[in-house]
């Protein structure tokens, strides 16, 4: 057969000559190609592709500071941090895994399922619960918050790869309630929400740390690897001049004679008389910080603080000072004193009927009769007056570094009407707290001068160096004069007049009882009983103050002086102040006697 030029065997293999060449051509292209990328990657672009594998590989945690602790006078805690764990797991790494076995010297394979059934027996969890935190693909998980170093232990123990424990702190109030709502507490997540947790978180938090690590592929970290660490700062602890054991005596105290009277609160502030330092502030309910959500939200606070209300009688401490330091009488000065007198048009009545008497300054404040009170205040402006009430606090907020400072209500005397400007002499008319009354009368004992109230002593950094708070340098209300005659005309009260229930053998004690009308909804709902004393008279170590808050029963038989007795014979035993068995110096009732007549 004839055959076609140019279609034989010698063209077929000239065609798969060409091919294969082309072949080994584009294959060699293809390995200078690679070859060239393997020299970037290699030389140009090492450093980049080794700083992305390090960020894979670095993890940063950040460092809790530990929180400051809050103490007593005395240095005891009242509350602190205890060291606790939080188990945090990266999903992405929790599998079956190989662990030593030091009982066959050897490795051994892990299965994941068995090692989370072991981890939920120690955390007490159901094990379905546990693998759905830690099996999935995020690479941060919360397991369980605020374990214990115990607890942390075991759990690690076990090796499971990418679980870690990350310190914490948790608060602890190791007594419980007492001053609960002075020391406040935090939430779940650690934010403080009341008390001085919450006022003076700024020098308890202290700073934050960080620290950067290098981990395997398994989740643990590589030793000797990169590091970084910036340390974190502590927090500052409190000294407070709150005594824990004074603090809990008067709680118990107070909550007794809130219980007596079912009354809806009380409470008591006790005060160094020379200092203004606040040894106690009670309340009749108290406040767990562990467990607050059980207590009603109005005790999370001090009622000291927080609650204000018509003063009653125990005004006339400042209205007869202030008549005895600028109106130019004396304490046995006399006055003619009936049941019911009219002023201006306003007719003023004493709380029980009586006799008209002929008494002095000193027995119309033994006997609180409201008629010889307003002749007594009568003796200055009421300009004057309202200065003096101002200057002791009153209508103005007491900064002793809580949240919550009732400040009270005092109008300027040009809005006083008709009838307010006689009711402000006698404690009607305007209103403030427990905290304000000790603070009054701690003037008065202080031979006239005041200090401010004081709860916290001083912060102590983490290297155990103190800033003191320095004691204030007080301001001269009254005269030294006026201070002693005030104790002698409280005197009186406790010896012939409404207080005899604050007498405590072989110390002179001074007074007032007070019992005010309660504000309600629309009007007054009730009334507020309260009594501010101070022992020793002869050298003044405290004061103390209670209030009793719509106590219920007849008003004549309401008492608080006899708690506040209770709690200054503890407080003149527990500071060791000596008996002196000194005679009462009580100013006399009546000009001529017999002292003693009918109220």
């Amino acid at each position: 057969m004839a055959r076609t030029p140019g279609t034989g065997t010698g063209a077929t293999v000239d065609a798969s000559g060409r091919r294969l060449r082309l072949g080994i051509l584009l294959a060699l292209a293809l390995l200078v190609v690679l070859a060239l990328r393997l020299v970037v990657i290699q030389g140009v672009d090492a450093s980049g592709h080794a700083s992305e594998a390090m960020k894979e590989r670095l993890r940063s945690v950040s460092i809790t500071p530990e929180r400051g602790s809050i103490l007593d006078s005395q240095g005891r805690v009242l509350a602190a941090s205890v060291d606790r764990y939080d188990l945090v797991a990266d999903q992405r790494l929790v599998k079956d895994y190989r662990k030593w076995n030091n009982d066959t010297n050897s490795m051994e394979d892990v299965a994941l399922e068995d090692s989370l059934q072991e981890l939920s027996g120690i955390l007490d969890v159901d094990a379905a619960e546990l693998r759905e935190s830690m099996v999935g693909d995020r690479p941060y998980k919360v397991v369980m918050k605020g374990i214990t170093p115990e607890v942390k232990e075991q759990a690690m123990e076990i090796g499971i790869p990418g679980l870690l424990a990350e310190p914490v702190s948790e608060r602890s109030y190791p007594n419980g309630s007492v001053a609960g709502s002075i020391l406040g507490f935090l939430g779940g997540d650690g934010t403080p929400l009341e008390g001085l947790e919450l006022s003076q978180d700024e020098h308890l938090s202290g700073t934050e740390g960080q620290r950067t690590y290098e981990i395997a592929a398994d989740g643990v970290r590589i030793p000797n690897a990169e590091f970084s660490e910036t340390p974190a700062v502590d927090g500052q602890d409190l000294r407070l001049t709150i005594d824990q054991d004074v603090q809990w005596f008067a709680q118990e105290a107070i909550a007794r004679k809130t219980e007596s009277y079912n009354a809806d609160w009380g409470n008591i502030t006790v005060m160094n008389a020379k200092t203004g330092e606040i040894v106690a502030m009670a309340d009749s309910t108290t406040v767990d910080p562990s467990d607050p959500s059980a207590t009603d939200s109005l005790f999370w606070r001090p009622t000291s603080l927080t609650q204000s209300y018509e003063p009653g009688s125990t005004g006339k401490i400042s209205t007869f000072a202030t008549a005895l330091e600028r109106g130019g009488i004396s304490p046995t000065d006399t006055w003619t004193v009936p049941n019911k007198q009219e002023f201006d048009g306003q007719v003023i009545n004493d709380s029980m009927p009586h006799d008209t008497y002929d008494m002095t300054t000193a027995g119309i404040f033994t006997r609180s009769y409201n008629t010889g009170t307003v002749q007594v205040a009568q003796t200055v402006e009421d300009g004057v007056r309202y200065d003096y009430l101002k200057q002791l606090g009153v209508g103005e907020h007491i900064d002793i570094g809580l949240p919550g400072s009732n400040k009270g209500i005092l109008v300027d005397p040009s809005q006083w009407d008709g009838r307010q400007r006689f009711t402000t002499m006698f404690g009607q008319g305007y209103t403030q707290t427990t905290l304000h009354l000790a603070q009054l009368l701690q003037t008065v004992a202080n031979g006239g001068v005041e200090k401010e109230a004081q709860l916290i002593d001083a912060y102590i950094d983490a290297d155990g160096s103190e800033n003191v708070n320095p004691e204030d340098e007080g301001t001269r209300i009254y005269s030294e004069e006026t201070s002693e005659e005030m104790l002698r005309l409280m005197e009186g009260v406790v010896e012939l007049g409404t207080a005899a229930p604050a007498q405590i053998p072989g110390y002179r004690v001074g007074g007032k009882t007070g019992t005010g009308e309660a504000a309600g909804v629309g009007g007054y709902n009730g009334y507020t009983t309260s009594f501010a004393g101070v022992a020793p008279l002869d050298d003044p170590q405290f004061v103390v103050a209670i209030s009793v808050h719509r106590p219920k029963g007849d008003w004549k038989t309401w008492q608080v002086e006899d708690t506040a007795a209770e709690v200054l014979s503890y407080l003149l035993t527990k500071y060791n102040v000596p008996p002196n068995d000194q005679e009462p110096q009580n100013y006399d009732v009546f000009p001529e006697d017999p002292q003693k007549r009918p109220w």
